[in-house]
Formats: C-alpha cells, structure tokens, sequence
C-alpha cells in the first residue's frame, strides 16, 4: 500500500535517520491556557521517555487506585521521543500526591496544578518541536531553499503513516471491518479504524491537490478555515478578489478537504470543489459508506499547515530543526517534504 503522497515542493533533497535516541524528537505540548487553581481535576505535567500517553496514563492509574476513566489527556504523543504533556486526573477530595508519588523510571512530573474542568481531548493549542535528524545524506543547500519556502508557504497538512499502522495495516483492518458488517469490536480499536479510515481519504483529496497545484489556492465555491481555530466559512463568489486573496497568502485562512461521516452534516463546499472531492472519493466508496453508516460526524480540515518559528542549524551530519505547530498537525507531514526517512523510522509523529 503506497502511502508516498506528493509533495509541494518535488523531490526530497536528503535522506536521514529519525529517531536514533528518543532526544531525537522532542515535543512539548502547548496547553494554551492555565489550570485555574482549584477544583475536583489535578493536572499533572509529566516529561516521558520512550513511553506513549496510554503509558503513562496506566501507570498514573495504578500509582493511585484510579480508575482509567478518571484520567485523561489532551493529543497523544508518541513513545520513541522525549515529550511533555499534560494529564488530569479526577481526585475530588483528595489531597494531592506528592510529585515523587507519580513517578517512574522515564515518567518525570514537571507541574501540578487543580482545575475545575478535566482535560478534554483536543483542548491543547499546539506542539513545540525539536527535531534531529542523523547521517544525512545530500546537499545542504537545497535544504536550507525548501525550509526558506516552507517557512512562509507552509506544508501540505497530511496525517503522518503512523494514523495507518505499519504497512498501511489500519486500513485494511478498517476495510474488513466495514465489509463483515462492523461486528462488535473494543471502543479503542473502532475509533483507531474510524479515524484512519478519515484520514486516508483525506489525505487522498489533499495529494489529488498537491499534484494539481491548488492545496494551498481558493477555488471557486472553497470552504476556508481561520486559522488557529475550526471556524469555516464558505466562499461567497469572491475566490478573486484581493481581500480574499491577501489573507490565503498571509496565513490567515487555509483552504479546507473533507474528513467523511454522515451526509449533509456542516458546511459544504461549493459544486467546484465538491465535485473535485466526489471525483476522488468515488473510488473509496467502501471507506466513504462504512464510516456513514457507523454514524461519524462530517467534518473538515485544513489542507496547509504553516509551522510558526521554523529554525534550523547543521552540525557534522546532523540537521536541527525547531517549529511549533497546531494542535492535530503532524511534524513529519513537515520533514518529508524535504526529506526521505529510512524505513524504520518512518511510524513517527505527534497530533
């Protein structure tokens, strides 16, 4: 299963290895907001290594008797890196543990603070990165061209392979699942297959796009998104006028693709782009009808991601990079644009 969508700017400039050392890929989670001070929910900042947030979640859950739907969390982050994110968990009554409590080899707690409110999934408002990429092979400067470009045009907005599982295995599980008629399966595992299967037809829309030119241009009828939030507008006929033209350049608003679920739920794009949609989707029409009739809410995404404070620096064969990204975009839809992962590097990313 070929998963090698295209890229906006043509052919990756190097190859490099990812992910050597877990301090090879560095995340800190953006909440965007401060725990009030008091309530029923501790949040909790805990630093991980070579742990996923199912991880730590569960070890949280026994260091405390609590039960795991007590603790949540806001975007999950991968387990071959260094990460911080935040937890809460529900402890009314309580008196807080001490920070020592929680912790374990790789589990490192930064922060504790009350809030009245639990941490909902998707509440956080980006990631900040940092990134080293080992053995690179190539030259240097067509790189530093490509980062020079995407520091102001931004990147197509792919979910990385790893929403796919290895070798593209989500999908066909999703595909089975769908054709037996979605016999009863564990809540974790359906919505793993419901949000692949989303993701791979968007990504199927955004590389039709990409090859076309147009993933980072309005056309007639788009359906825009402000950035920094899921606010939608649709285009009203003025796709050439200046205004309108002058924001899509500036970043503040992104043409949209779908996320497919029920029919005639939220805002549609107009017959331009609905047709360019339909066109592709026709061919995943099994995907398409099974997530409708699970009963997955429509919805849209952002075909473009444009990474704010993009740094870079070499040293020997080694390649530095520093952004931030929103919540839900995936930094290696951003490295390989430029850059071609060895294979087992590849399942590697954080929403």
């Amino acid at each position: 299963m070929t998963m090698d969508w295209p890229r906006a700017g043509g052919a990756q400039c190097i190859s490099a290895e990812l992910k050597v050392q877990p301090e090879d890929f560095q995340v800190d989670e953006i909440l965007g907001f401060e725990p009030s001070g008091d309530g029923e929910h501790l949040f909790v900042e805990v630093e991980k290594r070579d742990l996923n947030t199912a991880d730590v979640a569960k070890l949280l859950s026994g260091k405390l008797s609590l039960h795991p739907r007590l603790i949540s969390w806001s975007g999950l982050k991968d387990r071959r890196a260094l990460t911080r994110q935040w937890f809460s968990l529900h402890l009314p009554g309580r008196a807080d543990p001490l920070p020592a409590e929680l912790e374990s080899p790789g589990i490192r707690v930064l922060r504790m603070a009350r809030n009245r409110r639990k941490l909902q999934r998707g509440s956080h408002r980006g990631n900040r990165f940092r990134i080293r990429l080992n053995a690179v092979a190539g030259e240097r400067a067509p790189v530093d061209a490509q980062l020079q470009r995407i520091a102001g045009r931004g990147v197509p907005n792919y979910f990385g392979e790893q929403r796919f599982g290895w070798d593209g295995g989500n999908i066909d599980a999703a595909r089975d699942w769908f054709a037996r008629g979605r016999p009863r399966m564990s809540r974790p595992r359906q919505s793993m297959l419901l949000s692949a299967a989303r993701a791979w037809l968007f990504n199927g829309v955004l590389g039709a796009r990409v090859a076309a030119g147009t993933w980072d241009q309005g056309l007639p009828g788009e359906c825009y998104m402000l950035a920094g939030s899921a606010s939608l507008f649709l285009d009203d006929g003025e796709a050439g006028s200046d205004a309108l033209a002058q924001r899509l350049r500036s970043g503040d608003i992104h043409p949209t693709g779908p996320l497919p679920g029920k029919p005639g739920r939220g805002l549609q794009p107009g017959a331009v782009v609905a047709a360019l949609e339909a066109e592709w989707l026709a061919g995943e029409s099994a995907l398409v009808d099974g997530l409708a009739a699970a009963g997955v809410d429509a919805a849209r995404r952002s075909l473009r991601m444009i990474p704010e404070q993009l740094q870079w620096h070499w040293d020997d064969t080694a390649l530095n990079l520093s952004f931030e990204l929103p919540r839900g975009c995936f930094a290696t839809a951003l490295v390989r644009e430029f850059c071609a992962i060895s294979a087992t590097d590849r399942a590697t990313g954080v929403k």
